[in-house]
């Protein structure tokens, strides 16, 4: 996977840009995890992140549960609105740390290389 310029990674999966020529394409994210691949724009990640968030909501009630890290009764809805994911709430901590690790690397690497270059 010469052909890549990674962003993030965490035991549950990892982020990348892809490469053409040498050049890195900083349109979309490639975002792979549990045998599934995306590849979103930076919109849809965040987008990604709030569909995350809302699932958390949905499921508060089940933060007294014992069995809540093995349930795979949680549904992850995605910016694809054909495409939604059950998880279990470990699943949804580790893909949450995946995109908001992401972000923050892209939000980093704008500022240091953008407004914040002297």
């Amino acid at each position: 996977m010469a052909d890549i310029k990674q962003i993030y990674f965490n035991d549950f999966g990892t982020s990348f840009y892809w490469m053409k020529d040498n050049k890195v394409i900083h349109d979309k994210i490639q975002l792979i995890f549990r045998e599934t691949g995306f590849y979103f724009s930076i919109e849809e990640l965040y987008d990604f992140k709030d569909c995350i968030q809302e699932s958390f909501s949905l499921n508060k009630d089940c933060a007294d549960c014992q069995l809540k890290r093995y349930c795979q009764q949680f549904l992850l809805k995605t910016p694809c609105s054909q495409i939604d994911l059950a998880m279990t709430m470990e699943e949804l901590n580790k893909v949450e740390d995946l995109v908001e690790g992401t972000l923050f690397k892209i939000n980093l690497e704008d500022y240091l290389y953008g407004i914040g270059l002297n």
